[in-house]
């Protein structure tokens, strides 16, 4: 088949080169907002290289994959949409729930499938956490630990246009929350520091994030992001239940040093970034979404259930501004 990539950044480029490594692609249309990177990535890949996303989307490609700047996400994810194209698009659907909800109904009504760009539902071990949710063995849970902390803040200018922590990291474990768990958050307490690089600040955001969901069923899940953690990329899961706890990212990767007298765990090296610790995920999600533009599969990440991590994203948003716990259903009435 033969798909097109907008968007060539750090997650863009490093989704090139999968796509080019697939089986089922046979080519790959480029295009990015700064024509030299465009030139660059398509020939250090083997793609063709456009000028531009209209141009892209009329090269016949059978799919779309956007991978460009938030900002940038509901148009091109609408126009991927118009033109009949089944689309994969990086988290978050917008900037704005408001919006998020005015793509989802475009989308919906179009019929097109679209796919949202959670890495994690496709990592083994958070695969393997789930499944032993729904087996019950691990009975009926009461805490859930979600982490993702960076080593380093991304550039100024990502996080001036990313729409806040919240929408940009925390999403991810809110997503990892709700399908690990089958259950929807009912309301959320956030709260944060800015501490850190002064852009931060200035731009409104939080350096590090610390968010309490309750779940429909009671459950509490601790959802912990930090841009700070120089010994290496963490992303963990931790499931506590009646019966049994398991964890997911407990490797000898993971960026933590024992004081217990003589430990050799983990043995590292830690992993340094998200793209070496969910190689695994990244790959087996596109190749996924080369399943859902052959028609063979359904989207394993409906654009609907990333609006449902959007309002919660929300709901943290607010939280922090009004320093108190929020509800989904009242952030929904407002």
């Amino acid at each position: 088949m033969r798909l097109g990539l907008i968007g060539l950044g750090r997650i863009g480029s490093f989704h090139a080169r999968t796509l080019t490594d697939l089986p089922a692609v046979d080519s790959l249309v480029v295009t990015d907002a700064l024509p030299a990177v465009t030139a660059e990535v398509a020939g250090r890949v083997g793609a063709e290289a456009v000028d531009s996303s209209a141009e892209l989307l009329a090269a016949g490609v059978d799919g779309v994959l956007i991978a460009a700047a938030t900002k940038a996400h509901p148009a091109l994810l609408l126009a991927a949409v118009d033109a009949g194209l089944p689309v994969f698009c990086e988290k978050p659907v917008a900037r704005a729930v408001g919006d998020a909800v005015a793509v989802a109904e475009r989308a919906r009504d179009s019929g097109v499938p679209v796919q949202i760009g959670y890495p994690r539902r496709f990592d083994p071990v958070f695969r393997a956490a789930r499944a032993a949710v729904a087996s019950g063995e691990l009975g009926w849970l009461h805490t859930v630990r979600s982490t993702t902390l960076d080593p380093a803040p991304p550039p100024a200018a990502y996080v001036a246009g990313s729409g806040g922590i919240f929408r940009d990291c925390t999403v991810h474990d809110i997503d990892t929350v709700r399908w690990v768990t089958g259950r929807e958050v009912v309301e959320v307490y956030a709260t944060g520091s800015s501490r850190g690089d002064a852009f931060i600040a200035e731009a409104g955001d939080l350096a590090t994030a610390a968010v309490v969901l309750t779940l429909d069923d009671d459950t509490v899940a601790l959802v912990s992001n930090s841009r700070y953690n120089p010994r290496g990329y963490d992303v963990r899961l931790e499931l506590h239940g009646s019966a049994d706890s398991v964890v997911a990212g407990l490797d000898d990767g993971l960026p933590l040093r024992s004081l217990e007298p003589g430990a050799a765990f983990p043995a590292g090296p830690p992993h340094r970034s998200f793209m070496d610790r969910l190689a695994v995920a990244f790959r087996a999600e596109l190749a996924a979404f080369t399943e859902v533009v052959a028609g063979t599969r359904p989207s394993p990440c409906t654009i609907a259930e990333a609006l449902e991590v959007a309002w919660v994203a929300e709901a943290a948003t607010r939280s922090l501004h009004v320093h108190r716990p929020v509800r989904l259903d009242e952030l929904r009435s407002l």
